[in-house]
């Protein structure tokens, strides 16, 4: 009994040495230093480690690659064709289907390209999640109001396709079946990027994806704005189809 006894009373005393212990092996190890919480940051890092990515991914999203296209393949000025807009859409309206599958597909890598950069640059941070949202972001920014064309760019759908994509890729799925389905249906592309503006962030909070739905939201919101004068064709039957020509 005793032994037992004697036992129970070393084992409790060992217990309240690891609790004790425990916050001083967290805190720091030999020296003081610090060796699982990280130093805070001054406030310069965290300025830095904000604003960085913010800027890599505003210069990023602001690249004209529409117009910039366009011009080495002696089109002229997209703007001053069709929607005046410097998108793929417009870009189809010159006839050109292979530049406008590449205005698509290099308008939605710079999004997620933002999104990797950003991440990367954050991390050496330790805010590595931050600093993908925040070039993210910026990049859609960066499409819609580039400071190249006076603040007057795109409407922001391939470079939302590749944003979300490069945060959870099932929601760049979602977006282009919708936007496919949408198209195949009534041919209006407007359309398709309003369907799928407006479903993408419902079906990622349904499907449990709530941070990158709270993400999406304020996008979707930016560009159903730029679409509002295709909303106002679209309710007067005089917005043009997908393929028709300037």
């Amino acid at each position: 009994m005793l032994r037992h006894v004697g036992v129970l009373s070393f084992g409790s005393a060992l217990l309240a040495c690891l609790v004790m212990a425990a916050p001083a092996a967290f805190a720091g190890g030999a020296g003081g230093n610090t060796v699982l919480i990280p130093p805070p940051l001054s406030t310069t890092e965290t300025a830095t480690a904000y604003l960085l990515p913010t800027i890599v991914g505003y210069l990023l999203g602001s690249i004209p690659f529409g117009l910039l296209l366009t011009r080495l393949a002696g089109l002229g000025d997209i703007r001053s064709i069709g929607s005046g807009n410097i998108g793929a859409t417009n870009v189809l309206r010159t006839g050109n289907k292979g530049l406008a599958a590449l205005t698509l597909l290099l308008d939605a890598l710079k999004g997620t390209a933002a999104v990797l950069l950003g991440y990367r640059l954050g991390a050496r941070f330790g805010l590595a999640i931050d600093g993908a949202l925040l070039a993210g972001l910026a990049a859609f920014l960066g499409h819609l109001f580039p400071v190249w064309l006076g603040f007057k760019g795109g409407k922001g759908v391939a470079t939302y396709i590749g944003v979300v994509g490069g945060l959870l890729w099932p929601g760049a799925l979602i977006f282009c079946a919708v936007w496919l389905l949408t198209a195949f249906t009534t041919r209006y592309s407007s359309l398709s990027a309003l369907a799928a503006s407006v479903i993408t962030p419902l079906a990622l909070f349904a499907l449990g994806h709530v941070p990158e739905a709270l993400f999406a939201l304020p996008m979707s919101l930016l560009l159903i704005w730029k679409h509002s004068a295709n909303i106002s064709r679209l309710l007067k039957g005089e917005e043009p189809k997908i393929g028709a020509k300037a």
